[in-house]
């Protein structure tokens, strides 16, 4: 489908890597985000700079949306200066940000007001997964604007799921990040108390990790931890936003989710520290205050 011309708008952690992965397979991407320097990286690898939303909705057929929250994606699709003022009947905004099902429904019945067809595609996966275009994708909305775009998300990941009508692809996300956030903190726990009980940390995850409890996660989290790297792809900050509203999701629809509540505290207060900016499995930090210990590095060895 290269040749169809795409817009984007976010060009930061996630969005960046997606739009020069859009550009390397062919297509002509126009391009926006407030923050110069990601603009200019983006230009750099082959992508058309743009000065504004506007701009971008006047380029593209298609749209797509990376961005931080819903109520940005609510002001860039509907608001005064947003996508419907610019773009044609028959074009698609496809938002891969991570947001409430509300927000993908109310946008979808917006557009459909004016022959735009809204999906909520939103991604999981982590900046790495974005840089090698392996993330996976659920996607919400007409099947038949799903079947338009897929071979442009199949340049963005390995996994490219219709989950059903709008708002689905966004109900799935936070599906996921509740099993994600709870996993984060049970890797956290789990290795505070290990080295507390005198055991290695590596030598604990070399144990373990083929068994039931490895996962992705944990992959992501150990050798964070050994290393003390906690420079941001996902962040405490992106984490405690997701959860709640996957708490907002799970009251609406009157589920108790008592493990999803924890989890949300335990990443708030890394938050409430200042530790918002920061990975994830910083999340570790609240049982080293705790418990006197220093997971990883090389007090604990």
């Amino acid at each position: 489908m290269p040749g169809t011309a795409l817009g984007f708008l976010g060009l930061g952690v996630m969005g960046g890597p997606m739009a020069r992965n859009l550009v390397k397979a062919s297509y002509p991407v126009t391009g926006f985000d407030t923050d110069a320097r990601r603009l200019g990286n983006f230009a750099a690898t082959g992508g058309k700079p743009a000065t504004s939303v506007a701009e971008v909705g006047r380029a593209g057929e298609v749209v797509l949306l990376s961005l931080p929250t819903g109520d940005v994606v609510r002001e860039v699709v509907t608001g005064s200066a947003g996508l419907l003022a610019i773009m044609k009947a028959g074009s698609v905004i496809v938002d891969l940000s991570t947001t409430e099902p509300k927000v993908a429904q109310d946008a979808a019945a917006a557009c459909g007001d004016k022959g735009i067809t809204f999906l909520d595609g939103p991604v999981s996966g982590g900046e790495q997964g974005a840089i090698d275009a392996a993330l996976s994708i659920m996607v919400g909305g007409d099947a038949a604007a799903f079947a338009r775009v897929k071979p442009i998300l199949t340049c963005l990941g390995r996994s490219v799921v219709h989950m059903g009508g709008s708002g689905m692809g966004q109900a799935t996300k936070l599906i996921n990040n509740m099993i994600v956030a709870a996993n984060f903190a049970s890797v956290c726990e789990a290795w505070a108390l290990a080295v507390t009980m005198g055991l290695d940390p590596a030598t604990l995850h070399e144990a373990i990790k083929g068994g039931w409890a490895g996962s992705r996660v944990m992959e992501e989290t150990v050798p964070r931890l050994l290393k003390r790297n906690f420079v941001p792809g996902g962040s405490v900050d992106i984490m405690t936003k997701d959860v709640s509203y996957a708490l907002n999701m799970a009251r609406t629809a009157n589920v108790p989710v008592p493990v999803t509540a924890l989890a949300h505290e335990l990443f708030r207060m890394a938050k409430a520290q200042g530790k918002g900016p920061q990975a994830q499995p910083v999340l570790i930090s609240l049982w080293e205050q705790w418990l006197g210990i220093t997971v990883g590095g090389e007090t604990s060895r």
